[in-house]
């Protein structure tokens, strides 16, 4: 399966040779700031089947102290990937092209969600990490 993915601008795209797995909903605090949305939508994808395809140079990182961290557009600014230790490890599913063939799989962090923020019904809520985590 390929699957790409880009920016909202188009300068910035990106190819994954695989399929993406783990897909969640993020409510935390820092994911709202993050990604200026109520959550994020993401799911994992493995380092060696993405690769960049344009407009790497217009790439900017914000790394944590944990060595997590997020990649994005300087140009237009949409979040397209997460990273840890310096390599991507997942993509943030508002910038797949087309149907990545993933769906949720759970919601983590609701306990500290917007108060103004409704969740859909039939996907496991976690108000904290997931069990495994």
């Amino acid at each position: 399966m390929v699957i790409t993915g880009e920016c909202f601008c188009g300068e910035v795209k990106y190819r994954i040779d695989g399929k993406l797995h783990d897909a969640r909903s993020c409510h935390c605090s820092r994911c709202r700031k993050a990604f200026s949305s109520q959550a994020s939508a993401y799911a994992l994808v493995k380092p060696a089947e993405f690769s960049w395809q344009a407009g790497e140079g217009l790439l900017t990182s914000y790394v944590g102290k944990h060595g997590f961290g997020l990649q994005f557009c300087s140009q237009c600014g949409s979040t397209l990937t997460g990273v840890f230790n310096a390599q991507v490890h997942g993509v943030t599913l508002g910038c797949v092209n087309g149907d990545p063939e993933v769906v949720l799989s759970r919601h983590i962090y609701v306990g500290s969600k917007a108060s103004w923020e409704l969740i859909a019904e039939g996907v496991p809520q976690y108000k904290e990490g997931p069990p495994e985590a």
